[in-house]
């Protein structure tokens, strides 16, 4: 299985080639390595939504990111943002679920550790051994 590190910017989607159209711009639909979550997407969309090129992911699909360009010539300078954008979003979903596991750890620990009755029942549910019984036969 593949993990968030691991989404890259692999091509161009083989149903949509770039083609200009006369207002004139370029779509260009990027191919995605694998689907990225929609948390991902998400983000990836917020860090470029004030850019000029319009570029975004659908978070339901999260295969491919929709941009445009005006001219053939700004197509290899929007990829090397692109592909930034999308490290620094991998980067940042990973730093977005890594806070998340700490404050779930942070907030179990101070419920085991709260005063009271509460924290005396957390402390005993917490120690319940649910293991299958050792056999006493022999």
């Amino acid at each position: 299985m593949e993990g968030i590190s691991d989404i890259k910017i692999v091509g161009i989607d083989d149903k949509r080639p770039p083609r200009i159209r006369k207002e004139p711009y370029i779509d260009l639909f990027f191919r995605l390595s694998h689907q990225a979550p929609a948390d991902w997407c998400s983000i990836f969309n917020n860090l470029l939504q004030k850019h000029a090129s319009c570029a975004k992911i659908n978070v339901n699909d999260g295969r491919f990111i929709d941009a445009w360009v005006k001219t053939p010539e700004d197509i290899p300078v929007l990829l090397a943002l692109l592909k930034n954008k999308v490290t620094e979003c991998s980067r940042l979903f990973i730093e977005k679920i890594e806070l998340s596991v700490r404050n779930a750890s942070a907030a179990n620990a101070e419920l085991m550790l709260g005063g009271g009755e509460q924290g005396r029942l957390n402390r005993i549910v917490a120690a319940l051994d649910f293991s299958p019984p050792q056999s006493t036969e022999q």
